[in-house]
């Protein structure tokens, strides 16, 4: 058995887009996989996976539900205790109806505290009850993706997705320190623009733009960013902790 097939790797917000891209990924680089998602769809995305040979498994599951979290111990079975690899990617981005970002002086304290409980709070929850297994096997990789948003200064998404996505970034260095000691390490993935159904969302013209300022000259793909989350939960990773790496054709160069 390789080292992967004893590392099973949760993906949240696994069912479409980037998550979905960063599933398949670990898949084929022989990681058993869980895609967790609220949306129902997840299980056809897990079966299409096991239908192509990879072993994986759908979990139906809000991040931001504590109790739903909690469950995580249950919902994977067997394949509790062999968890190795955790990729926190569950967001969400609400936009006006034209498409565009709300301002901050019309958005509603609802829209805001949402976001940040999927996208910011999910992601503790998540992490926090993944902890057990990892440092029980003294080996383990944290993931989370962020967003250029929170790398300077957002002009697509909302205040609330770019202040999740920052925070995100504090507890990955937070948790970085901790678990490093116990051989869990902890990193960041920041998308720049990518060709996924929430990009399709945003206003006429967003994403012709933001096209212009890419370097490279086209936007990325969900294979791109899982790229990056696949080396970072290889052992060629294990010096890297606490670290964020831009997946954005240079779109943002710090």
């Amino acid at each position: 058995m390789s080292a992967a097939a004893d590392r099973v790797a949760l993906v949240t917000g696994g069912a479409r887009g980037i998550g979905e891209g960063i599933a398949w990924r670990l898949a084929e680089a022989g990681h058993p996989v869980v895609l967790a998602d609220v949306l129902p769809q997840v299980a056809e995305t897990a079966a299409r996976l096991a239908a192509a040979g990879h072993p994986a498994r759908a979990v139906t599951m809000d991040v931001s539900n504590d109790a739903q979290v909690a469950a995580l111990p249950r919902a994977l079975g067997d394949w509790w205790e062999r968890l190795g690899v955790v990729v926190n990617n569950a967001g969400i981005s609400p936009k006006a109806p034209d498409g565009l970002p709300r301002p901050v002086a019309a958005m509603p304290a609802e829209e805001w505290r949402r976001v940040l409980e999927v996208n910011l709070t999910g992601a503790f929850l998540v992490s926090r009850a993944c902890i057990p297994p990892l440092r029980a096997r003294g080996w383990g990789r944290i993931v989370m993706i962020t967003s250029q948003a929170a790398r300077t200064r957002a002009t697509i998404a909302g205040a609330h997705y770019a202040a999740a996505k920052s925070g995100l970034m504090g507890l990955a260095r937070s948790l970085a320190g901790e678990l490093g000691p116990d051989g869990i390490t902890v990193n960041c993935v920041a998308p720049g623009r990518i060709a996924t159904p929430m990009a399709e969302g945003a206003a006429a013209g967003v994403n012709d733009r933001m096209l212009r300022a890419i370097p490279v000259g086209r936007l990325g793909t969900p294979r791109d960013v899982a790229e990056a989350v696949a080396f970072l939960a290889s052992d060629g990773a294990s010096y890297l902790n606490g670290a964020t790496l831009d997946v954005g054709g240079g779109s943002f160069m710090p």
